[in-house]
């Protein structure tokens, strides 16, 4: 499954899981367009509160998929098959676990969840009606991201790509079932959303409950410390899947203080999508590569590795900056499927997304070794870039370059941010402390290896 020259593995591996994902990020974007044109301005902000607590699950279900599965690689390779499921069966676990406490507390608290979530009198109701549903099934959309990752850890790449494609597709025709026939309103969509996650869940298991593959369930009791390594090593996942919410956040303050008002807003939104798009392009490819990089290291194939390092670099360089160049000519056709009668939005958020991307060709850069140095097990180095280009670097852009240049200036914030971050990483990269920290963690996984 791991033979074969850094083309094919990059096809076989990173592709599957960008094509998935984008399929997930699709139907988000198709239930927004959903909801506003058969329910109207009032549900697609009642629908908007439960956006952070999704985005919350997602990213950790990928810091516990990513994580378990960074160390599920080495047992894999060294053939401890035992301690492999033993990590699976405490990722799974560990996940039930929030995903029962997410259920029980969020219909305890539903309506203080709403509150807090940013609903306000007028849509709290409807916002109440879509948050059920959210909290209720949240661990079906946990399982559904951590058993994905399994299947691409396991070997079943094409199979993980499967069960989201036809989650997210099961969505959408959902949506337009219960929104149209069945006229359910904002429930419908709800019920939509939420179902999506149980057919790729339905599809994902039969791999691990008929023992296809070395990871299935068994009886065991789940390590406490397992379960702290797990999140500890998946905590770049979780903060650069999550540093969507937060740039977004961020953003929208800027937005509102500089008065741009109600224009700003709904453009950053459209703007929010096509950047949701591209992000989930270099996401998902650096997912898909994570169990070859972890491989790669734990077999000591250096030479494969750094190969494979460059060709993936290479080819994230080059997909950001034909990304770039289709915003620059194409862009207005986007932004026209989401305000067809408003040539003024249109025409704003055309002109702000040349700043607002320029520099997301570095991006994919980026991202590609925050994922790289997390699957080699330099979590602190990923952990550190993904919070420069996510935590540190955005807001302090927004605050400083409107003050010092004009206000116009923020839509350039987070092009600059991953143009900086970008300097640090090569920096780094030209400043190894690899040897060190792999010989320590390989030496870790021996001792654990021969306790089994």
């Amino acid at each position: 499954m791991y033979e074969g020259r850094s083309p094919a593995l990059f096809f076989r591996f990173a592709v599957p899981q960008m094509i998935g994902l984008l399929f997930n990020s699709v139907y988000t974007i198709v239930d927004g367009v959903f909801i506003g044109h058969r329910l109207g301005r009032e549900a697609m902000a009642a629908a908007a509160v439960a956006v952070p607590l999704i985005e919350i699950l997602i990213s950790a279900a990928i810091a516990v998929g990513s994580g378990a599965g960074v160390l599920i690689a080495a047992r894999l390779e060294m053939r401890d098959w035992t301690g492999a499921r033993k990590l699976f069966n405490t990722a799974a676990w560990t996940l039930g676990a929030a995903g029962l406490l997410v259920c029980a507390l969020g219909n305890l608290l539903l309506v203080p969840l709403a509150r807090l979530l940013g609903a306000t009198p007028e849509v709290l109701e409807p916002a109440c009606a879509y948050l059920w549903f959210i909290v209720t099934f949240a661990p079906f959309q946990l399982f559904s991201f951590l058993l994905g990752g399994m299947a691409r850890n396991d070997g079943r790449p094409r199979l993980a790509m499967a069960a989201m494609i036809i989650g997210a597709g099961s969505n959408i025709l959902l949506d337009y079932l219960f929104m149209y026939p069945l006229n359910m309103g904002i429930r419908g969509a709800a019920l939509a959303t939420a179902l999506g996650p149980i057919f790729s869940v339905l599809i994902l298991l039969p791999h691990f409950l008929r023992r296809k593959g070395a990871l299935y369930f068994v009886l065991c009791r789940p390590s406490p410390r397992d379960a702290g390594s797990i999140l500890m090593c998946g905590m770049p996942s979780f903060m650069m899947e999550f540093s969507i919410g937060i740039v977004t956040f961020l953003y929208n303050l800027a937005i509102t203080r500089h008065c741009y008002g109600e224009l700003g807003l709904a453009a950053y939104l459209v703007i929010g999508y096509l950047m949701l798009i591209i992000l989930t392009l270099f996401l998902g490819m650096a997912e898909g590569l994570q169990p070859v990089f972890s491989r790669f290291m734990a077999a000591g194939e250096r030479a494969r590795e750094l190969d494979m390092r460059r060709f993936s670099a290479r080819v994230f360089l080059g997909v950001g900056a034909v990304c770039c160049l289709l915003i620059v000519l194409e862009g207005r056709w986007f932004y026209l499927l989401f305000a067809p009668g408003d040539p003024e939005l249109v025409s704003f958020a055309a002109a702000r997304s040349v700043p607002y991307f320029c520099g997301f060709f570095l991006t994919g850069f980026n991202i590609l070794m925050i994922s790289f140095w997390q699957a080699t097990r330099q979590t602190g180095r990923a952990l550190m870039f993904s919070l420069l280009r996510s935590v540190i670097l955005p807001p302090a852009l927004l605050l400083a370059l409107p003050l010092l240049l004009d206000r116009e200036s923020l839509w350039i914030c987070q092009s600059a941010a991953d143009a900086l971050t970008a300097f640090f990483v090569v920096f780094a990269l030209a400043h190894p402390r690899r040897n060190v920290i792999e010989s320590t963690n390989l030496r870790e996984d021996k001792v654990r290896n021969e306790e089994h």
